[in-house]
């Protein structure tokens, strides 16, 4: 199997092949985009592995075919290649975010309102999904979102409520609050912070 000596040169033209359908000026300036992204990855990270920046990237498929959906040619584009139409991020990737922070904070201050905190699990759920199915992030930052926001805190909470520490109203109750909503929220801005466009 033959190994290149410039990563990034064959990664572009993958994507440049796959791509192939664009119109030739929007296929160039999605190669200048993702040359871009690259030199500006690898100065952000020095140390990052050239690997690893690409498949941050994600697949030149997968790539070329959001591209060629953009462009309005996904579905002729892919049916002419035999693959399946493009996944595109109809969700903005602040929905989910907030779907699993928010409700937390609704429930942690009505905490005897049964439809709260019906409604604040409902919305977690639906935000956990909208993460995991979103093209905005890698499977391990959506696990890592995932586990962070919607098990860690539905596990605690299960412990808490069967432990019967402490009243809801009680201090302990407002510090455990506390300290999850600042876990949800903390984890809310990591993963804002490392999305894809």
């Amino acid at each position: 199997m033959k190994t290149s000596a410039d990563p990034v040169r064959d990664y572009l033209s993958a994507v440049e092949r796959e791509a192939s359908a664009l119109p030739a000026d929007r296929r160039q300036e999605l190669l200048a985009d993702l040359a871009e992204h690259i030199e500006v990855t690898r100065a952000e990270r020095p140390h990052a592995a050239i690997g690893e920046v690409l498949a941050e990237l994600g697949d030149p498929r997968v790539i070329a075919a959001t591209a060629l959906a953009e462009a309005g040619n996904g579905a002729a584009g892919a049916s002419a290649r035999g693959g399946a139409p493009a996944r595109r991020g109809k969700v903005h990737p602040l929905v989910p975010l907030l779907m699993l922070t928010l409700p937390f904070l609704f429930a942690a201050v009505l905490p005897h309102v049964p439809a709260a905190q019906f409604c604040s699990t409902l919305f977690r759920v639906i935000g956990a999904v909208l993460l995991c199915t979103s093209v905005h992030w890698t499977s391990v930052q959506k696990t890592t979102g995932v586990l962070l926001t919607a098990v860690l805190p539905t596990v605690a909470i299960s412990i808490w409520i069967s432990s019967s520490v402490a009243a809801s109203g009680d201090t302990p109750a407002l510090l455990a609050n506390l300290a999850m909503l600042a876990l949800l929220a903390g984890t809310a801005a990591w993963l804002w912070r490392v999305r894809r466009a």
